[in-house]
């Protein structure tokens, strides 16, 4: 009976779908091509191998008639009919019924009947259909292929896209292209049109040009998707990439985009793959009006200037040890890449990096330049590092443990600000024990020694950052243990696993403020530096204080579900001043409370939950949150952070504040999703003095709807912006996209 219903269901759908003519049946045939032969067998170009299941041969005429499931091989080409009729002095076959061809390079013509040469390769086919190897399919009333694999087809269609559905049924594809004349040429891989007319869901058909388009793999010269958007500030947007393939390893992309109410814009993407690696450089063009004054909150366009935004990445692998990167952001003015919905980054980071990385050793060579698009920050305290030299090397078995080596050298200059040339070289000593009673011991033993020289220390404001003018020396020493007890047990149909750690870390007084300070300035203390050697970042500046950090950490396992959770604690053992500042955490002796929980069931939840107590009274002074619940098709991803540290605002970029970020996806049918996510500043005056903020102002939010299936991509995305930052107004806009399999992308 289901069997009975399923054939019934089929038989309505293609019913629906079915076109009034068989000229663009683009539906699969009941037959299949004959396999292909066994590997091995000698092949004879003159020789035609058939098989039947009777044969009946007319000795005067020379024609020899096959039927019942006929099989025909010749050098490749494969036939398979219910009947075949051959006429052995004009080579002439013609098939009937079930006819299936093969040519060597897979494409499989269906057809009613076929009047083809003996040779297999050509022929005339009525009710054609071609199913490429590359994907596709093409129907026509009548084909024609030729020797070379060419086939002309008439009053035809061309789809990518699947005819049935999941059940199996026939229905009408996404989009298909029918045609007065379709050509097809196998050796370049390309369909060519005359006459053509586009179907979009059963749509009215929009008129086409003569054009081709490649199927399958590969690349060639020609249009690619378009984007379609509307910006308040921008208006109506239309940009159409060209792709031009310049060889097989290289190509370029130009897109024009046209605006209605400013200036075009060129883009232009240069690609290039070589044998030892890539690179791609983009690059963007206009003029336009910006505002020079960015602080203003009502700025005004006061300047007509050319504007633009350079891209580059490249990676190159010399040998299997040597190996060349690079990465180059530059953008004319602050706000461009806004302005132009190019990127939202509000630091633009260009660094080249020479490495050398063996099973021992570790080499680089590094530069990098720092451009800022911040509204308050000055380019010229911007440091240009150039260049970081940076050496290290792992020493096995010495006294039974470790030895890393590391010599490093940096220098840093600023046009406006202050210069900083460093220089230090390193040794660490590690010893990795286990105890007969399952304790995890390590020993740890570092030494080092830096050189440091500044110039125009004045002109950093904050006094703590600047050490002292000229040339200065430092030592740096610390001795480590650290204890691991895991207990592992049975807990409630799963395992469970209950690790105390201990860390006892000895280091004397550090002449920490006589060195500036340009790599250690963000010092928090999290669940990730609980337990390091230094907690500052960096390596300017560090702790010198001795310690004791204890903490435990505990683990569930069950079938599909795991559950992870570590907190701990740090003591100053000590009682010389520390040059942690109020707000880190660790200024005290006791440091705060700090902790991390991860929560995992199967792959439809994931939690992660940092957090920081104040040891006195458990006030929260971080608390972040990240979650991803639900499927790939259907779900929401949700963020959370509160910075609440009182930290002196002078001594730190990053200002307490609270911010809630939510995303996610609903599939609400089998190819439409609806989409979105948004950022909410929560921030209001008791977390940050200076911040206008009234504790729920939003940042920007995107909402869209989406369809997407095997062979086509549509969309419509609403955007607005909450923030104005000069010439990049704040407003909504609004993103259309189409993208076709084999057109276009």
């Amino acid at each position: 009976m289901l069997r009975i219903d399923l054939i019934a269901g089929c038989g309505l759908s293609l019913a629906l779908f079915a076109t009034p003519a068989l000229a663009q049946d683009l539906q699969s045939r009941p037959v299949a091509p004959p396999p292909a032969p066994s590997a091995g067998a000698p092949v004879d170009e003159n020789q035609v191998k058939f098989s039947a299941g009777s044969l009946e041969y007319d000795t005067n005429t020379d024609v020899v008639t096959a039927l019942g499931d006929v099989r025909m091989f010749r050098t490749g080409n494969r036939l398979r009919a219910d009947q075949v009729v051959w006429n052995r002095k004009t080579g002439r076959v013609v098939a009937t019924g079930n006819i299936a061809v093969s040519n060597p390079q897979g494409d499989i013509a269906y057809g009613d009947s076929i009047d083809l040469t003996d040779s297999l390769k050509d022929g005339m086919v009525e009710n054609m259909l071609v199913v490429l190897e590359q994907g596709g399919r093409l129907a026509a009333r009548e084909g024609l292929r030729d020797a070379d694999g060419t086939v002309e087809l008439r009053d035809a269609a061309y789809t990518p896209c699947s005819v049935t559905n999941p059940e199996g049924c026939p229905k009408d594809p996404s989009w298909k292209i029918t045609a007065v004349r379709i050509t097809y040429r196998p050796e370049r891989k390309r369909v060519y049109y005359h006459g053509g007319q586009f179907h979009l869901f059963g749509l009215p058909a929009l008129p086409l040009p003569t054009f081709s388009h490649p199927v399958g793999g590969g690349s060639e010269s020609g249009l690619l998707s378009p984007d379609i958007r509307y910006t308040r500030v921008n208006g109506l947007e239309v940009a159409t990439p060209y792709y031009f393939r310049l060889a097989p390893n290289r190509g370029l992309v130009v897109t024009p985009h046209l605006f209605s109410s400013v200036l075009p814009m060129v883009q232009a993407e240069y690609s290039m793959l070589t044998q030892h690696g890539a690179f791609r450089v983009t690059g963007y063009g206009t003029r336009s009006r910006r505002s020079d004054d960015l602080t203003s909150a009502t700025p005004l366009s006061t300047e007509q200037a050319f504007r633009g935004y350079i891209d580059s990445v490249g990676r190159y692998q010399f040998s299997p040890t040597w190996s060349l990167s690079e990465s180059v952001r530059l953008a004319s003015d602050k706000t461009f890449l806004r302005r132009y919905d190019i990127s939202r980054d509000d630091r633009l980071r260009s660094t080249v990096s020479l490495q050398h990385i063996d099973r021992d050793s570790y080499f680089a060579v590094t530069g990098w330049y720092i451009q800022t698009l911040r509204a308050n920050d000055s380019q010229g305290f911007q440091p240009i590092a150039l260049p970081e030299i940076d050496y290290r090397r792992r020493i096995g078995d010495v006294l039974g443990g470790v030895v890393q080596l590391q010599a490093n050298s940096l220098a840093l200059s600023r046009s406006a600000g202050q210069d900083t040339q460093r220089a230090f070289a390193s040794a660490r000593w590690d010893l990795r024990k286990l105890t007969r009673w399952g304790q995890e011991v390590t020993f740890t033993a570092y030494a080092r020694g830096d050189a440091y020289n500044t110039q125009d220390t004045l002109a950093t404001p904050v006094a703590s950052y600047r050490g002292t003018e000229g040339f200065q020396t430092r030592a740096i020493g610390a001795l480590a243990a650290d204890v691991k007890w895991p207990f592992v047990g049975d807990f409630l149909g799963g395992s469970q696993r209950l690790t105390p750690r201990v860390q006892l870390v000895a280091s004397p007084k550090i002449a920490n403020l006589a060195v500036p300070n340009e790599d250690s300035r963000a010092v928090d203390l999290e669940d990730s530096n609980l337990f390091a050697l230094n907690r500052f970042p960096g390596y300017d500046r560090f702790e010198d204080s001795s310690r004791a950090t204890y903490g435990v950490e505990w683990a569930l396992d069950f079938p599909g579900v795991s559950l992870d959770t570590v907190l701990g604690q740090s003591y100053r053992l000590s009682t010389r001043p520390t040059i942690l500042p109020d707000g880190t955490g660790l200024s005290d002796r006791f440091s705060d409370f700090v902790g991390r929980t991860e929560l995992r069931v199967r792959d439809f939840v994931s939690l992660t939950h940092r957090y920081r107590l104040d040891k006195d009274g458990f006030a929260i002074r971080r608390n972040e949150i990240d979650a991803t619940i639900g499927s790939r098709r259907t779900y929401a991803l949700i963020g959370y952070l509160r910075l609440n540290r009182n930290i002196f605002p002078a001594i730190e970029d990053l200002q307490d504040r609270e911010e809630a970020r939510v995303a996610g996806r609903i599939q609400f049918k089998r190819f439409w999703s609806v989409f979105g996510s948004a950022v909410v500043d929560l921030t209001d005056r008791n977390e940050d003095p200076l911040s206008q903020a009234n504790g729920f102002d939003p940042v920007r939010h995107r909402l869209g709807v989406q369809y997407e299936d095997d062979c086509i991509r549509l969309g419509l995305t609403w955007r607005k912006d909450y923030q104005t930052n000069g010439d990049a107004r704040k407003g909504s806009s609004f993103l259309l996209t189409l993208a076709l399999t084999n057109l276009g992308r």
